[in-house]
């Protein structure tokens, strides 16, 4: 099947009288921009490679927009970029490699409602669960956020556990990926086991035709079939169409037998080395799409009250604190650990897949270019027989791409991207 692109703004037109759908779109702030162009030369080099969002050039982006004819942002803002709820004039940006943000608050908001409790009238107690979820439609995820929510499924719905508030949002949740045309110079999906033109997970698959007219539209799931034919008179039939070539990353990772090697390097002197950049802002846990700690805290009236949980991060001192002022990972260094072996060791021993998807965000907007895939190569080029720790962590001057992307990256207090949302008395819930 076929969806023309003149027809996908009547599509999401017609989605949005159902149920509330989501597209990626820019959003200009009025914060001052640090952004700034990559140099020619590196453009030269990597012509099939996309600037970084913040980098990135912007304007009004419609469906069928190329990077190409955007328009340069002026020095006084920057732009940023997400899933917001598609409305009359709103002006999907497919053109995106990945937003700013990631698509993980459709199913777990960063705050949300969980309980009203209180006392009647009659004096007699009540909890009341607060369920929200409408039907939501995602539509134009990339193969990193749809294998997120694969990561999010594992975490919420299995191993004997399902959380109420989450699963009743995923029921009511389609999604509609579409294949990369380009990569950023931060996307490594790949090396990830990844595959950036397809998403197998997603309800539904589409790929840019070679004339750019088009999208080839197939249903992978119940779901998305039953969408194919609810939608029916949107779509054409494929004729002889042919999807866009197929794309790759250009940064790559060995994460061949990763897990095997960091369980090894645990006390490692590597991860002091690593920490001492970091300055725990968390910028990279609030912009990852897996990353799914939270606190529980309450908000108390009179005779009532609401609990709710909100996005946290382990990169916060106070995140493991526990009564008594007992703190089992008291310093940075613990924590810079435990974020890194939780995405590529502590998460594939429990589900069987990494937790990094290679989405490139945390590289893109890190304020000191703590560098996930310079860790990587660090790892892997250790060899676990010799106790040298000399030059453990490699320079950025041995990969010229990581100063390049993060001199243009924007501090966390420019982007408003961290945020501790600590609470007196909140509940931890450790990742």
């Amino acid at each position: 099947m076929l969806l023309m692109k003149e027809r996908v703004n009547d599509l999401l037109l017609a989605l949005a009288g159902k149920s509330r759908v989501y597209v990626p779109a820019r959003m200009t702030t009025s914060v001052p921009s640090v952004a700034s162009a990559a140099p020619a030369s590196t453009a030269a080099s990597a012509p099939a490679v996309a600037s970084a969002p913040t980098a990135a050039t912007a304007a009004s982006a419609s469906a069928d927009t190329s990077p190409a004819a955007t328009a340069s942002v002026s020095p006084a803002a920057q732009v940023l970029s997400r899933f917001e709820l598609y409305r009359p004039g709103t002006q999907p940006a497919f053109d995106l490699v990945n937003t700013t943000l990631p698509p993980k608050d459709m199913l777990f908001p960063q705050t949300q409602k969980m309980y009203r409790y209180g006392i009647d009238a009659e004096g007699n107690a009540y909890v009341d669960a607060i369920h929200d979820a409408d039907e939501v439609v995602v539509f134009g995820l990339r193969s990193c956020d749809a294998r997120s929510i694969e990561c999010m499924d594992d975490v919420f719905c299995t191993k004997g556990y399902g959380d109420e508030f989450y699963e009743q949002r995923r029921a009511r949740l389609t999604t509609v990926a579409i294949g990369c045309t380009e990569v950023a110079e931060t996307c490594f999906c790949d090396s990830m086991g990844l595959d950036p033109t397809t998403a197998p997970a997603a309800d539904i698959q589409l790929h840019r035709t070679a004339d750019n007219s088009a999208y080839l539209v197939q249903a992978q799931t119940e779901k998305g079939g039953a969408f194919l034919k609810t939608w029916a008179q949107y779509f054409d039939e494929a004729a002889d169409a042919a999807p866009v070539a197929k794309v790759e990353c250009t940064l790559k990772v060995n994460s061949s037998d990763l897990k095997e090697k960091l369980e090894a390097l645990f006390e490692h002197p590597l991860w002091e080395q690593l920490s001492k950049k970091c300055i725990t802002c968390g910028t990279c846990t609030y912009v990852c799409p897996t990353c799914h700690c939270f606190d529980i805290s309450q908000e108390n009236r009179m005779k009532d009250g609401e609990r709710f949980r909100c996005w946290d991060s382990c990169m916060f001192s106070s995140y493991t604190e526990m009564a008594g002022n007992h703190n089992p990972r008291p310093d940075k260094m613990s924590r810079v650990r435990q974020r890194f072996m939780h995405k590529l060791c502590f998460f594939e021993d429990r589900y069987g897949k990494q937790l990094c998807v290679g989405c490139g965000r945390c590289i893109e907007k890190c304020p000191v270019a703590l560098d996930i895939t310079l860790l990587i190569d660090s790892v892997q080029a250790l060899s676990l027989d010799s106790p040298s720790t000399s030059s453990v962590i490699p320079s950025q001057a041995k990969d010229p791409s990581a100063s390049e992307r993060n001199d243009s990256s924007p501090t966390a207090q420019n982007d408003g991207l961290a945020n501790s949302g600590n609470e007196e008395g909140a509940v931890h819930v450790a990742g």
